[in-house]
């Protein structure tokens, strides 16, 4: 290791030696994580029995083999001849132990009202909700829907359709009619689990109306289950619905989950990707059940001593994600109605401080929105119970990330990168709790995936060259294909490097061993010859301390064949000179050709509900190109925002800068 001074973060001997990681290294006799590592990739069918027997995952009937290649890498089959339950896994296991007793999930609305549930009351709202949809005829292998806040009945859900053997089917809680039909129509879903309405920023945001709307041009939906959670008048049911009241104590359990043979699908996630185009992932029971073993508890170290808060939604990876990992590891999983940062601009640390959170989720677009944001971000706010953080969604900028890392952190709580997706089922990279940090590193790859960067042929590239992040191995959490649609499976993951799956990502590797995301590998912006990742100049232009967020693309150029386009949110009062100043540095840094063509101002940047910046759609409308699919937007105003912006004729910039256009935020 190397000295301390090197790193913005280090571990002792005593953190190392007491993680989870290292009580696994010490069972398998392994000096260290780049020898588990070693060992994952050379033997992988020991590695993922060893993995799944540390973490007593449960099967009814052993497995007679971990991993069959017969049909090639790209089509792995797992635990064969096994059977198993992910609720088994997750609320079995706690009966009749002191876990039941203990807090499940923790909820606080936006009004301060706090829920707990116990294990056991999750368990009996399962095993409730789970009776219901049977009686409805909902059974192995239906899709269900679950269209539901962050609320505790959520996690309920989930597991409950999971329990009777079918498949679920997450679904963004800000969705509108349309983009419900698509998924519900693709997926054949029968039966849709909703509320009636959610608080969101203060004002009551229906649900109920959305998914009725929606139900009218369903082709095969036949049940929508309806959730009364007592804290809203009751509304009269339509035909084809059914209550699910949460307000009386539970029924006791009368019958235990559906054992399904352990590759049965358990989880149908759809993804926007890169195309625009919607995409089912389809996940399986053992494949969740040790994925999230893996991710959470082997490399995040959660344990049944640790409070977790990650505000996301049921329809991105994490909802599910922390749903298994917090029942499966007996963590407790604090729930929040609304956003992070309101009513207060603090909230999420207040609500760390109110309920002694340990485990934090955070993405850096978010920690890029904390700076502009005056004061004291933990005013009021006591987070001396953290002792991790993970982040995911986008990489950081260095001055994000010590900023964070300075001000919440006091430069003594580690930031885990996790960074993957959800057609991986979480990580390929990932931060430990044995690996020291640099600002924006990834301790290494995630045990077991075989992760490389590569050139365009499937080469490893030498250290501190950007190439493509690939896996060279059969993963247990990865996609078993694209649901109804195999060829686009193969093309979109093994077709442009045979034998490898390209995940989309452009990384890079330090002498140290750490690893760095560069942004997309389709959002590579390729000028003077020079191949460069959006997060680079989207850095640079961040640094000037001018603009609170950036997103770069490229765009093409009669001239010189591609040019820059940045799309800018300003710090402050946007001044005269504000483009050109911004337009200097970025030629300052990486040199005159890439001096962008164009800089436009807008009041915030399409993103994403986990907070990804959707660069193919300002690539898009700059380039008068469709915009494709945009049910995934958490503000789809700003589409509005930039065509305009983009739209308005530019003026030429002093001191040759680009051309710049302004939208007032």
């Amino acid at each position: 290791m190397a000295e301390t001074a090197e790193f913005a973060w280090q571990p002792t001997r005593d953190l190392i030696e007491g993680t989870t990681m290292a009580a696994f290294l010490r069972r398998h006799g392994l000096a260290d994580q780049d020898a588990l590592t070693a060992a994952a990739n050379a033997r992988p069918e020991w590695y993922w029995d060893a993995l799944l027997r540390f973490f007593d995952i449960r099967f009814e009937r052993p497995y007679n083999a971990v991993l069959g290649l017969s049909r090639g890498i790209e089509w792995p089959v797992w635990c064969r001849g096994g059977t198993t339950n992910i609720s088994w896994n997750c609320l079995g296991r706690h009966q009749d132990t002191p876990t039941q007793n203990r807090d499940a999930i923790v909820w606080e609305g936006e009004d301060g009202r706090v829920v707990r549930w116990s294990f056991a009351r999750l368990d009996a709202e399962t095993a409730r909700l789970a009776e219901l949809l049977s009686q409805q005829g909902i059974g192995v292998g239906d899709v269900v829907g679950l269209y539901l806040p962050m609320v505790p009945e959520a996690v309920a859900t989930f597991l409950a359709v999971v329990e009777i053997g079918a498949i679920a089917m997450p679904l963004f809680s800000g969705f509108g009619a349309r983009p419900l039909v698509d998924r519900l129509n693709d997926s054949e879903a029968k039966a849709l689990v909703t509320c009636v309405s959610t608080r969101r920023r203060g004002k009551s945001v229906g649900m109920l109306d959305t998914a009725r709307a929606a139900r009218r041009e369903t082709i095969a939906l036949t049940t929508v289950v309806v959730l009364d959670r007592g804290d809203e008048p009751s509304v009269d049911l339509e035909p084809g619905e059914v209550a699910w009241s949460t307000v009386d104590a539970p029924p006791p359990r009368s019958r235990g989950p559906v054992i399904v043979p352990a590759e049965t699908p358990a989880m149908l996630m759809y993804t926007s990707g890169t195309t625009g185009r919607p995409k089912g992932t389809v996940h399986t029971h053992c494949g969740m059940l040790a994925k999230n073993a893996l991710d959470m508890g082997l490399c995040c170290d959660l344990t049944a001593r640790d409070r977790l808060l990650w505000m996301s939604d049921m329809g991105w990876i994490v909802g599910p994600k922390v749903s298994i990992a917090c029942t499966m590891l007996g963590a407790t999983l604090v729930m929040a109605e609304g956003t992070p940062d309101w009513p207060e601009s603090n909230r999420i640390w207040r609500l760390c401080s109110r309920h002694r959170v340990s485990v934090v989720g955070i993405v850096p677009t978010a920690v890029r929105q904390m700076m502009r944001t005056e004061g004291d971000p933990l005013e009021g706010a006591d987070v001396s119970s953290l002792r991790t953080v993970i982040s995911s969604g986008e990489p950081w900028t260095p001055e994000a990330w010590t900023w964070f890392f300075e001000k919440v952190g006091s430069k003594k709580v580690p930031i885990l990168n996790y960074a993957g997706g959800t057609e991986c089922g979480g990580a390929i990279l990932i931060g430990t709790h044995h690996k020291p940090l640099r600002p924006c590193s990834f301790g290494g790859p995630v045990p077991g995936s075989g992760a490389d960067i590569v050139d365009s042929d499937g080469r490893s590239v030498p250290d501190g060259t950007v190439g493509e992040l690939v896996m060279r191995n059969a993963t247990i959490g990865a996609s078993r294909g694209l649901w109804k649609n195999p060829a686009r499976y193969m093309e979109d993951y093994w077709g442009r490097i045979p034998g490898v799956w390209v995940q989309g990502d452009l990384a890079s590797r330090d002498a140290a061993g750490l690893w760095y995301l560069h942004g997309r590998s389709d959002d590579t912006i390729k000028l003077a010859g020079k191949r460069t990742g959006p997060a680079e100049i989207e850095a640079t232009l961040m640094a000037t301390g001018l603009v609170a967020d950036a997103a770069v693309v490229g765009v093409s150029d009669d001239i010189t064949g591609s040019a820059l386009l940045c799309a800018c949110v300003p710090a402050g009062a946007e001044s005269q000179d504000l483009a050109a100043r911004l337009s200097d540095a970025v030629a300052r840094e990486f040199g005159a050709p890439f001096r962008p063509k164009r800089i436009v101002f807008v009041p915030d940047l399409p993103k994403t509900r986990n907070q990804k910046i959707m660069r193919r759609v300002i690539r898009s409308l700059a380039m008068d190109l469709p915009v494709g699919d945009l049910s995934s937007l958490s503000n789809p105003e700003t589409v509005d925002h930039l065509a305009k912006a983009l739209s308005a004729p530019a003026s030429a910039g002093p001191r040759g800068s680009a051309p710049a256009t302004t939208e007032a935020p």
